[in-house]
């Protein structure tokens, strides 16, 4: 199987080299938290996280004090019973950081960004990151990043976050290559402001980057995001959930030339511009059209252990660790959800010397 991402375009491909050697929304998101709420029953008692990581023989693959999960997976409870309830039980089953999808709160009353900041320290959880949308061609006032870039920053520095970012695809100019040269300038933008601030701008992405340009069908369109942005100032988060759908969805050109990758290859390539991952699971099903069916973390087929151990391992001689988010879309039960994603997560380990 190729492991080469390197795009027929010249310029492009000597962009991606060049770029490899160097090395979303309160407003929209808010309307989709609370419209989204789930009847949940309460959770059931689970073995503590805590617990699970003294188990087993090994080096443990997850780096100490780097799990997180995204918020969006617990809509249902944070709409319902508001954040304080949330992160006590966060702090229950082992979490270190949390990624925040809107900062209200529904039902359970307004909360100010000071408020949110003091209660996630409280129960020891740091805000990481934060989704906000990256544009709103219907309303000049939205909260997103091409619309309200000043607003955006203010509200990640009140937080203290050290990332913020978007998980919309750069498709606001379509998907040609020159559409997402455009896009790629926007992130620049964004970045470079966020970078004033002491913060990592990042892009989290779905399958469809993965795809291919409608103009050079040869050319991947997520090869165009690494090439055109500076590494400096644009970060990625993967979620992996979706590069592997991609890898299902996407390892063929549409004229059927094969195309084949490897998402980690991506990562151990450029580390630096992975600070975060979405750690999301799957079971493989190839009758469905992403080739997977999501599913709690550790009950599914992707190998975390290997994901882990292998960018743990590429990065830890500079010290530079990732944070690792945990995320279902739509989880039977989030309470539960969480609490077993934490659990599987800490108990992986790998044999020293493997």
């Amino acid at each position: 199987m190729s492991r080469k991402h390197t795009p027929d375009d010249p310029e492009l491909a000597h962009r991606l080299s060049r770029r490899g050697m160097l090395g979303v929304a309160a407003g929209t998101t808010a309307a989709a938290l609370v419209g989204s709420v789930v009847a949940t029953a309460p959770a059931a008692a689970a073995e503590p996280a805590a617990a699970a990581r003294g188990k087993g023989r090994g080096r443990l693959v997850l780096p100490p004090g780097r799990l997180g999960i995204q918020l969006y997976s617990l809509r249902d409870r944070v709409s319902t019973a508001g954040f304080a309830t949330v992160f006590r039980e966060l702090e229950r089953y082992g979490y270190d950081e949390i990624e925040f999808a809107g900062y209200t709160q529904g039902s359970a009353g307004p909360i100010t960004l000071a408020q949110l900041k003091k209660l996630a320290h409280d129960h020891g959880l740091n805000p990481i990151g934060s989704h906000v949308g990256y544009y709103d061609n219907g309303n000049p006032n939205a909260y997103t990043f091409a619309q309200n870039l000043t607003k955006v920053l203010d509200d990640a520095e009140a937080l203290g976050l050290k990332h913020i970012g978007t998980a919309s695809g750069p498709f606001r100019y379509g998907s040609t290559v020159d559409g997402w040269k455009r896009a790629a300038e926007d992130f620049n933008t964004y970045g470079e402001a966020a970078r004033a601030r002491g913060i990592k701008f990042y892009q989290h992405n779905h399958a469809e980057e993965f795809s291919f340009a409608t103009d050079k069908p040869s050319v991947r369109l997520y090869d165009v995001l690494l090439a055109e942005t500076d590494p400096d100032h644009v970060f990625l988060e993967m979620d992996i959930y979706w590069a592997y759908s991609a890898q299902f969805r996407f390892g063929k050109q549409v004229d059927g030339t094969p195309r084949p990758f490897d998402p980690l290859d991506y990562v151990l390539k450029r580390p630096h511009r992975y600070p975060l991952f979405h750690v999301k699971d799957g079971v493989r099903d190839d009758s469905t059209r992403d080739g997977y069916r999501m599913s709690d973390v550790g009950d599914g087929d992707i190998d975390y252990k290997r994901f882990l151990s292998k960018v743990t391992a590429r990065t830890h001689q500079g010290r530079r660790y990732h944070h690792w988010q945990a995320e279902h879309d739509n989880p039977a039960e989030s309470y539960a959800f969480a609490r077993k994603s934490s659990a599987h997560l800490h108990s992986l380990r790998e044999r020293c010397g493997d």
